[in-house]
């Protein structure tokens, strides 16, 4: 094949990727092999590619360590683990020196690979490897998931003991992840995600009443993700070397893969997002959090996550956006500058970015600033740690991906000398610490101790304050809340009454909280008074005929409120006690165009804008979101109203289910439109039954499926089984023609390939793309299916993007549609690529082409050998039955 007609077929399927060369050249001329040219670090840092184990047939690897001889201990995650000696910085020794691990027991000569493969976290530590296997335990890894223990106890340098530590019940990528050794050194923490059960533990710090504690009308993913999962979600635990004792220390996660402690021994963790909520209000980005003693960070099932604003709940330090969180490590023993050695690194998997976050004290907890320490297209990083000898080690992989692995050290001017050592703790930081040495149960003092910190300003304080009263016996403080004057405590002191209390209490409680005057509170206070509200109604249900009206008497007039945070509170503790002047109120919001959407994505649409392109198959859902963005307030409005039975008028009714209608036409994460839906469905449960199809017919049900998405999603879906196809396997695949091919089932494969997301068939699909209607008339099906399985072989300049990296350290990537004396006009967004911004040319310091394809690899990869032609079939034909392909005599073509 000519390199002309190969770059017009990589145009026409949509390909943006590296040269074919086997060099790249920096801006300095200096040429460099491509793993290591598409990195873009800070100034100073130099980057190593040390090994590739896909190159030797030893999978992906997702997990590290260093061990107690400074050898690497890695893990691939679908198979068994490995040690390696590396070569040292500067070294003429290019290879490094790696085996299987194996074990050796008793005293036979002969030893075996260690049957331990799917680990997703690694740790050495007390003379052992502790090893966290993530796996079902159902093939020749006989070993499920859970925390095992490896020791030589002979020490002849091969482990000899395998230890079970814990078993866990749960796997895969939400299953249990990371080991790390604790900042004294005497204990271990480990880290799960949200599929993983909490096992039952020996203490907890945070107490063990957990609820969903929402009164938004439930409604779980209508894609079924996490349905079956309830509270608490994803944990931290505390154990001993031995593993014999588990402390509970924090959860309210989604997806946490890892954690680590600054020098002051203070926690962080980098969880990960639901990117099928884009665009919805209950959406939270990927986030720093600060995890503290008993913290809570509400994660709950479907549209059931709590605001951040909540004060039962911890807030993030740092915001990210949309990602796939794998790694966390300090930069402690990094021989970096001082500002990198005390930075959290955050490892985003999705779009290969290590961020640097740099922390400043801020009462008791942390302001959080993001930087783009190091980043790379594609890069999907999966762990990283600092060695021995201070820099940083890393790997890619994941998912089968092919895996590198990689060393960061510091070549530039400034001061690497050691500057780990603790800084002095702020005043509140010591008064938080003093608050949750009564985290662990009933001690004398506590509740005196603490009560004076529930009205205190500081969230982090206050919370630890809370969590200390609850340690204590109820009847020990019960009747300070009940008679509490204070505004501020009592909605504490409500929170956690409510949590601990019953029924019996609660006209009590709502008496106390109807005697404060809300309009004195500030904004936060309001919060914290709703709240406590909430979790009165929500735990309890809903009071007696008379204080429910006082209730809505003394809420009804507070709404709509002047944030989004309280009118969605006040919407739906109003909805849930059937306030009949909800609906109308509720309404005039859904037609307003005021609003904060400070919950929709808590970093800008520029920010979301710049991870497009640096991974179009996780870019591409981001894209078009921004395109048509939903007003994500209007989303949690239409949704509280779905159970509301009073108030409703002819005219209301019409209004509201005409926003259904309106509410389909925009696009968000992959789950939005079976939201609204079920909303839909629900509400209609409330309309009387000869009016069902007026109403059924007005929200728009025959406006379901209309976008390329949707018709990838209700597609006949492959029936497989998978393979990775190879372009060495083409001319066998098609060497006896196609002759025969389905062309219902090649149409269904287009579309279940998410070719149909991108490209336009007989005018069905979308425009990312070219129209591929007459791709067969210029190529070969070989062509074709080349440039499938290859998409970054070629570049192709009608599509091609750029990596532009800014004096700041960040970097932009997009397509240059124009450029004046001052700016480069680039486009970031192909569902909407009107949308441009300026980069000032004065602030660039490099540039350089992309690397990757628009069209991600793997496309046919869930296809088996009939399925691939059926496809192949479809695209030579141009979508058309009537093609020649089809007949006996074109069947060979």
């Amino acid at each position: 094949m000519t390199r002309l007609v190969a770059v017009l077929i990589f145009s026409m399927l949509l390909s943006v990727s590296c040269e074919d060369s086997k060099k790249m050249e920096t801006a300095s001329g200096q040429e460099l092999p491509p793993k290591l040219a598409k990195l873009k670090l800070q100034p100073g840092f130099e980057a190593e590619h040390l090994y590739s184990p896909a190159d030797n047939d030893q999978g992906s690897w997702v997990a590290m360590a260093f061990d107690n001889k400074d050898r690497l201990i890695t893990a691939d995650q679908y198979g068994t683990l490995y040690r390696m000696e590396l070569p040292a910085i500067g070294s003429d020794v290019l290879t490094p020196k790696i085996e299987k691990l194996r074990i050796q027991t008793g005293e036979a000569v002969a030893d075996s690979i260690i049957q331990m493969g799917y680990a997703q976290g690694l740790l050495y530590a007390f003379n052992s490897l502790y090893v966290m296997v993530n796996h079902r335990g159902d093939d020749e890894f006989e070993k499920g998931s859970g925390l095992y223990r490896l020791q030589d106890t002979d020490n002849d340098d091969q482990y000899d003991k395998i230890t079970q530590l814990k078993a866990l019940n749960g796997a895969g990528e939400h299953g249990p992840h990371s080991i790390v050794l604790s900042p004294d050194g005497e204990s271990l923490y480990v880290i799960a995600g949200n599929h993983t059960d909490l096992p039952e533990m020996d203490t907890y710090r945070l107490p063990k009443v957990w609820q969903d504690d929402n009164l938004f009308p439930q409604v779980k993913d209508p894609r079924g993700h996490a349905n079956d999962r309830g509270a608490p979600g994803g944990w931290i635990a505390k154990i001993d070397p031995e593993g014999k004792n588990w402390e509970l220390i924090s959860a309210g996660f989604r997806n946490p893969f890892d954690l680590d402690f600054n020098d002051e021994g203070d926690m962080f963790v980098y969880d990960s997002d639901m990117e099928w909520d884009l665009g919805m209000p209950w959406y939270r980005p990927t986030r720093i959090c600060h995890v503290t003693s008993g913290s809570e960070f509400g994660w709950r099932t479907g549209n059931g996550k709590w605001s951040p604003a909540y004060p039962d709940n911890l807030p993030a330090i740092v915001n990210i956006g949309q990602g796939s969180p794998t790694n966390v490590v300090y930069g402690r023993g990094a021989k970096f500058p001082e500002k990198y050695q005390k930075s959290i690194y955050a490892f985003d998997w999705s779009f290969g970015i290590i961020y640097a976050i740099h922390l400043k004290a801020n009462g008791s907890s942390y302001d959080g600033e993001r930087e783009e320490f190091l980043s790379g297209i594609p890069l999907p990083l999966t762990d990283g740690v600092i060695g021995p000898d201070g820099a940083m080690y890393f790997m890619t992989g994941g998912r089968r991906l092919d895996s590198d692995l990689y060393r960061v050290h510091y070549t530039g001017t400034e001061d690497v000398a050691p500057a780990n050592k603790a800084s002095e703790l702020t005043e509140g930081n010591k008064i938080r610490r003093q608050l949750e040495e009564y985290h662990t149960g009933p001690k004398s003092g506590a509740v005196d101790f603490a009560w004076p910190y529930l009205n205190n300003a500081d969230r982090f304080i206050q919370y630890a304050a809370r969590i200390a009263v609850e340690h204590q016996p109820v009847k020990e403080w019960q009747g300070k809340v009940l008679s509490e004057k204070d505004p501020v405590t009592l909605a504490q002191g409500i929170i956690a009454l409510a949590r601990h209390g019953n029924k019996s209490q609660q006209d009590q409680m709502l008496n106390a909280l109807l005697g404060v005057d809300y309009s004195k509170l500030t904004a936060q206070q309001q919060v914290a008074q709703l709240r406590a509200f909430e979790l009165t109604l929500s735990r309890f249900g809903v009071p007696g005929t008379s204080v429910k009206n006082k209730v809505i008497d003394y809420l009804s007039p507070q709404y709509p409120a002047t944030t989004d945070v309280l009118n969605q509170m006040l919407s739906k503790t109003l909805a849930y006690l059937d306030d009949p002047t909800v609906a109308s109120k509720t309404l005039a919001l859904l037609e307003s165009n005021t609003g904060e959407n400070v919950d929709v994505m808590a970093n800008t649409a520029t920010d979301a804008s710049d991870l497009i392109l640096r991974n179009p198959q996780y870019g591409m859902d981001i894209a078009l979101t921004l395109k048509n963005m939903p007003p994500a307030q209007h989303t949690y409005y239409g949704m509280v109203l779905e159970d509301v039975d009073k108030g409703w008028t002819p005219e209301l009714r019409e209004k509201y289910f005409m926003w259904f209608n309106k509410a389909f036409s925009f696009k968000a994460g992959r789950s939005y439109i079976g939201f609204i839906d079920k909303a839909r469905k629900k509400a209609l449960t409330h309309v009387p039954k000869d009016q069902f199809d007026f109403y059924d017919k007005m929200s728009g049900a025959d406006l379901l499926s209309s976008s390329g998405n949707d018709l990838a999603e209700n597609t006949v879906q492959p029936k497989g089984p998978r393979h990775n196809w190879e372009v060495e396997e083409i001319e066998p695949l098609v060497a006896d023609g196609l002759k025969g091919r389905d062309f219902e089932y090649g149409k269904s494969m287009f579309a279940a390939t998410t070719c149909i997301t991108c490209h336009s068939m007989q005018g069905e699909g979308e425009n990312i793309g070219p129209d591929l209607t007459q791709l067969g008339t210029r190529f070969s099906p070989q062509d074709i299916l080349k440039a499938i399985i290859e998409p970054n072989d070629v570049i192709s300049d009608q599509y091609n993007t750029t990596v532009y990296t800014l004096k700041d350290g960040k970097s932009i990537v997009g397509r240059l549609m124009n450029e004046t004396e001052q700016n480069y006009i680039v486009s970031q967004n192909p569902y909407a690529p009107d949308q441009t911004r300026e980069v000032p040319k004065d602030q660039v310091v490099d540039t350089k082409l992309s690397t990757i394809s628009w069209m991600p690899p793997g496309t046919i990869n869930r296809l088996n050998e009939e399925e691939v032609k059926d496809l192949l079939a479809y695209l030579v034909a141009g979508g058309n039955p009537e093609n020649p392909i089809y007949t006996e005599k074109g069947a060979n073509n």
